[in-house]
């Protein structure tokens, strides 16, 4: 497992460079000039030339990049174009919204998804998997965007039983930090949910059939013991990879679903960078999130040595 560790700590620091350096290009490629926007309508060529070297963009894009590198490198990632804020503080700011946003979706993921798959598995074809896959399937068709529009009518607009809009810190109490929040991490787990459940739900099956079940049940285990020690465990890797793979489903969703919720985190601050053309702002917001997939991708790698011995030798 150390090596295993090793290895994969040795390849993310130059895929970090490789994703940022491609970053770093697509974004010096998309259309318009962060000067003429900044120095607005009526600026002369003068000003424009002026931002441009306050900025360096008049540098070549290799000698920007290895810049913005060793700045990175010293946790500088620049200001905003926009506000002439630190990026880093620009998404301290946001961070804690989508990250408890997440990490909530992720719970009922993680309660949601196992339960049900391990039921729909265990009386394969009765009234209660039939009733899971139809569920599954309509979930993950659904987009989160919409079904947040649809939980928002009937438990806030019509009852008022959830808040519609905002966010409120930990800080103003559990309750009221969970109500702001319950919502829209329903919206956003529905379809990993589904994902984990049909997917566990096939694995655990196929895992019921094989012939150390059927030895177990011979010996007089009970079956909440094979199924808790024995399938559970083998069934957990094609899991643990849909999992790690919702990660960044979880990322890229919370964007919309923040926009139907008016939450102002991480996926506000990147419609709104994009829309102003905020290209330091936007590079750390890519930068974070790849870190975040390339963490997790991790995470996964090192499960398999523990659910499959295979892997640690």
């Amino acid at each position: 497992m150390l090596k295993l560790a090793g290895k994969r700590l040795a390849l993310a620091i130059p895929l970090m460079l490789v994703v940022s350096f491609l970053i770093f290009v697509l974004m010096d490629l998309a259309p318009g000039d962060p000067a003429l926007r900044l120095a607005g309508d009526n600026a002369t060529d003068q000003q424009v030339e002026q931002i441009r070297e306050v900025l360096h963009l008049d540098r070549p894009l290799p000698e920007r990049y290895v810049r913005w590198v060793v700045d990175v490198g010293q946790g500088d990632f620049g200001k905003s174009f926009s506000t002439g804020e630190k990026v880093t503080s620009l998404i301290g700011d946001k961070m804690p919204v989508t990250v408890f946003l997440a990490l909530l979706a992720l719970l009922l993921t993680l309660v949601l998804g196992p339960i049900a798959g391990i039921l729909g598995a265990v009386r394969p074809g009765g009234l209660v998997d039939n009733s899971i896959i139809v569920l599954a399937s309509i979930a993950t068709a659904i987009p989160s965007f919409w079904l947040a529009i649809l939980l928002v009518i009937p438990f806030a607009i019509e009852r008022s039983w959830l808040p519609a809009i905002g966010y409120q810190p930990i800080s103003a109490g559990i309750g009221t930090w969970l109500s702001h929040l319950l919502l829209p991490a329903v919206a956003l787990a529905a379809t990993p949910v589904a994902e984990t459940a049909l997917q566990l739900r096939a694995a655990v099956a196929e895992c019921l059939q094989q012939d150390y079940v059927m030895a177990a049940r011979a010996k007089g285990i009970p079956d909440w013991h094979i199924l808790t020690r024995h399938v559970l465990k083998n069934a957990a890797i094609p899991v643990v990879t849909v999992l790690g793979l919702r990660v960044s489903f979880l990322l890229g969703g919370a964007v919309a679903v923040e926009q139907v919720f008016a939450l102002n985190g991480l996926g506000t601050l990147a419609v709104t960078s994009t829309l102003a053309g905020d290209v330091p702002v936007l590079l750390g917001l890519t930068l974070v999130a790849a870190a975040v997939v390339i963490v997790t991708n991790m995470l996964v790698d090192f499960s398999y040595g523990y659910f499959n011995p295979k892997v640690r030798s």
